[in-house]
């Protein structure tokens, strides 16, 4: 039997609580390890992925960033892809990560750049 960390039982009730409210939107998907951040847009009816953006990408990777500068950037590319195809209306699934530091900029440049949540 699996033993279910506090990180995963965070992010099982985060998506239960979203899901809930949210049904008629995208899905905003974030994932962060210590060096890079990524993110996707995803129709959960569908299972398909929209629209995404990471730190991985070439154009991303050959500039020299801080980390708070690469998810501020990230952010501004996430929103300027998901204008292109009409999207406008997200819910925002941090998953298990806290509301916080790179999490938080990310969030907020999507704001800045027009996506509403």
């Amino acid at each position: 039997m699996k033993k279910i960390t506090s990180k995963i039982k965070r992010k099982l009730r985060n998506r239960k609580k979203l899901k809930s409210v949210s049904s008629n939107r995208y899905r905003i998907s974030i994932t962060k390890s210590l060096k890079n951040l990524s993110a996707q847009i995803i129709d959960d009816k569908q299972n398909k992925t929209l629209v995404s953006a990471s730190s991985v990408e070439k154009e991303i990777k050959n500039k020299k960033m801080k980390k708070m500068e690469k998810s501020t950037f990230i952010g501004e590319e996430l929103a300027k892809r998901a204008k292109e195809k009409n999207i406008s209306q997200v819910y925002f699934d941090r998953g298990q990560h806290k509301y916080h530091g790179r999490v938080r900029t990310f969030a907020e440049s999507l704001r800045k750049n027009g996506l509403k949540f």
